[in-house]
């Protein structure tokens, strides 16, 4: 029999006195959480564990996680898994400015639309957003991949250094040091798993997917 998840409601509650009750009831199980909006930083650093956000989160949720599992069924804030090294992070509505940030791996999933400058200098993790992206998405991008299904704004992948970018919609602009290259049989694959992987009902057919002309792009040639 499945775990019944624990609940904790964070009205109320400061970031440190939610952190550690969160902490406390993880070691026995999933737990749902109600009432985060007014946190920034929560679930900062886990390493483990299944947490369920019922509602909108605040700034910084699962910064740095290290592999937990995250869902927030609303809205997410600014930096939602900034600095990400392992686990997932779902976010059921739209997230704000600078969405997976800096991650290093893991995956995150934005199943509606997401901000300007998400996923910046992402160096490893897969970000797959549902909806559409703001301006400068995958801005000095260094590795991993990133999935798009609508639109992008101005500077998509500005400067990409290494990795891939999925988008099935159109781009307002591209950066500096991109370019359309051919999806493969390779990409299709890649896409089909990991658009399962998040649950989202998309086909992989139809992706254009944005390389970097140059793996030094600050040099001249």
């Amino acid at each position: 029999m499945a775990d019944v998840p624990s609940v904790l409601d964070a009205k109320g509650k400061d970031l440190r006195s939610a952190s550690s009750a969160l902490k406390a009831m993880l070691a026995e199980g999933p737990v749902v959480v109600k009432n985060t909006s007014h946190l920034h930083g929560f679930c900062g650093g886990l390493k483990s564990g299944e947490i369920s956000i019922e509602g909108d989160s605040g700034d910084y949720l699962g910064v740095l996680n290290a592999g937990a599992s995250i869902r927030v069924t609303g809205n997410a804030g600014k930096y939602v898994a900034d600095n990400m090294t392992a686990g997932m992070v779902i976010v059921e509505g739209n997230a704000d400015y600078g969405a997976a940030q800096y991650c290093y791996g893991g995956t995150a999933v934005i199943e509606g639309s997401a901000g300007d400058f998400t996923a910046t200098m992402n160096k490893g993790a897969t970000i797959i957003v549902g909806g559409d992206v703001g301006d400068e998405a995958a801005t000095y991008m260094v590795g991993g991949d990133v999935i798009i299904i609508g639109n992008a704004g101005e500077n998509l992948g500005n400067y990409l250094i290494r990795g891939n970018i999925y988008i099935k919609g159109e781009w307002a602009s591209l950066g500096h040091n991109c370019g359309v290259g051919e999806v493969e049989g390779g990409d299709i694959n890649k896409l089909e798993s990991c658009l399962r992987q998040a649950g989202l009902n998309a086909k992989a057919e139809g992706f254009s997917k944005i390389t970097p002309l140059s793996d030094k792009p600050f040099y001249s040639h």
